[in-house]
């Protein structure tokens, strides 16, 4: 089983000292969770992350993490999923982690008319046209102790100008879209987006 927490609003920070808080802190019977959230406006830096590659970041916050990858942007219109998962549980390792979540985002994004496709050596997804198109999701984890934290961030509806601030994934130039303009829908439901990646997320997850 896997705890899916509802969607709602949290800032990061708060969010980012409870998944460290949860990963440290379990065991063997701890259920593994979802946690699906919209943050404010905040600039996150991986493990990989150059300072070059914020560029104007004007009053927006910079935050170092422990994920992989280099910098990304969180805010207002994007859903987050923290996938707080016990790897060794499951007999997942972290490349298979990977595949899954992205896997699931793939069937959400289908499901919301955007066909978007992996790329090697990149993880995150892409539009399929062109071949690769523009990113509409990042993902970076953390493994302690044998459990993931951190996640995929789908982008549904945002002020993508906000990326303009940054080299997304390290990528000068590195164009950005979302489901409202890559799909049919001009303004989707991030909360039904938001339900939907969990579902998919859950159901990739414990697929044996």
């Amino acid at each position: 089983m896997i705890l899916i927490r509802p969607f709602s609003a949290a800032p990061y920070l708060p969010t980012l000292e409870a998944m460290r808080a949860l990963t440290a802190t379990r065991d063997e019977q701890t259920p593994d969770e979802i946690w699906l959230v919209e943050h404010p406006p905040v600039f996150t830096q991986g493990l990989s992350g150059k300072p070059e590659h914020v560029l104007t970041p004007g009053d927006i916050p910079v935050i170092w993490t422990e994920r992989g990858g280099q910098v990304t942007y969180h805010g207002p219109g994007q859903v987050v999923a923290y996938t707080l998962i016990d790897l060794r549980r499951r007999a997942l390792g972290v490349r298979d982690l990977v595949c899954r979540l992205e896997a699931a985002a793939i069937d959400v994004c289908a499901a919301h008319g955007v066909r978007v496709m992996r790329k090697p050596g990149a993880p995150g997804l892409y539009l399929s046209l062109p071949e690769p198109g523009a990113k509409i999701a990042s993902l970076g984890l953390k493994v302690s102790r044998g459990c993931s934290f951190h996640g995929i961030a789908l982008n549904v509806d945002m002020d993508l100008r906000r990326f303009e601030s940054i080299n997304p994934c390290g990528y000068a130039g590195l164009a950005v879209t979302d489901l409202a303009r890559a799909g049919p829908v001009r303004h989707p439901d991030l909360a039904l987006v938001a339900h939907d990646l969990g579902a998919a997320l859950s159901d990739h997850l414990q697929r044996s």
